[in-house]
């Protein structure tokens, strides 16, 4: 399935990408643990899966190396000339589905647009046929064209037996996406829910996702005064600005629950299903 991780700068979403591929800062500090697979994914099974198993799309075109050309950037290391040889032929047909002609493959960073470099991020990511591709804002700097393709492939991908975490504060691109968007508010899942829900704000259940719903352009920018906490609070990350509150959200921290098929962080729907 496609999973869409919405939310806005600064919530957390690159972090739970570099979380997942091992590559957070040297000096940050790390508790808790993500399986893949069944699996345990401790540091040494990250750095044996990343690049292989699961691919990253990464945010920004400074991930390129710049002093080497892009299209052995693409290709990366090479056990021998024979698979050299078979990853180059994979990397001309990406290239080429994303417009990027012959002559790209001997340019450097430095000589591509910024539209142009996000495709040769995007085409690298998909030149090892990974089981899960994290997709890290995959589409701003794209045209529209393109955009629409990025979305058609990570849907083949899909297709095909592939996972995607798909990082993105474009909630069109999410709705187009996914299957399930995921609400991402100061460094806390707020909400999993399937992506026809979005489409109706009467569908989701936390008040910043419909909040969120509310403000986009096409029901009425109604917005919502006050901004997420940059640091961790002792309640409820979005106690300061929920309609919604009780007494126990200041000082309490709310459980990712299971409501009615929905993942929802809320004491209100805690105290609901306590009821019933």
């Amino acid at each position: 399935e496609i999973v869409a991780v919405l939310g806005s700068s600064g919530s957390g979403k690159s972090l739970l990408a570099h979380s997942i591929l091992g590559i957070l800062p040297y000096n940050s500090h790390v508790t808790g643990e993500i399986k893949y697979k069944g699996q345990t994914l401790d540091q040494e099974l990250k750095e044996k899966l990343r690049g292989k198993e699961i691919s990253l799309i990464p945010q920004s075109v400074n991930y390129l190396d710049p002093l080497m050309k892009v299209s052995e950037q693409a290709i990366g290391e090479c056990k021998d000339e024979k698979e050299h040889d078979e990853k180059k032929i994979r990397q001309r047909e990406i290239f080429s589905k994303y417009g990027l002609d012959e002559s790209v493959d001997d340019l450097y960073p430095f000589e591509l647009s910024g539209g142009m470099a996000r495709k040769v991020l995007l085409s690298t990511a998909l030149i090892g046929n990974p089981d899960l591709l994290i997709a890290d804002e995959p589409t701003p700097g794209l045209d529209k064209k393109s955009v629409e393709e990025t979305i058609e492939d990570i849907r083949k991908l899909k297709e095909n037996g592939k996972g995607i975490l798909l990082i993105t504060h474009e909630i069109d691109v999410a709705l187009k996406t996914a299957d399930r968007i995921a609400i991402f508010y100061s460094g806390y899942v707020i909400e999993i829910n399937n992506v026809e829900n979005f489409k109706n704000v009467d569908n989701v259940l936390h008040p910043y996702t419909k909040a969120l719903i509310n403000s986009l352009p096409r029901n009425g920018f109604k917005l919502t005064e006050g901004v997420q906490p940059l640091d961790d609070v002792p309640g409820c990350p979005y106690y300061e600005n929920c309609p919604k509150r009780i007494a126990k959200c200041e000082n309490n921290k709310p459980e990712l629950i299971n409501h009615n098929g929905v993942m929802i962080r809320c004491f209100n729907f805690e105290e609901v299903d306590d009821e019933s």
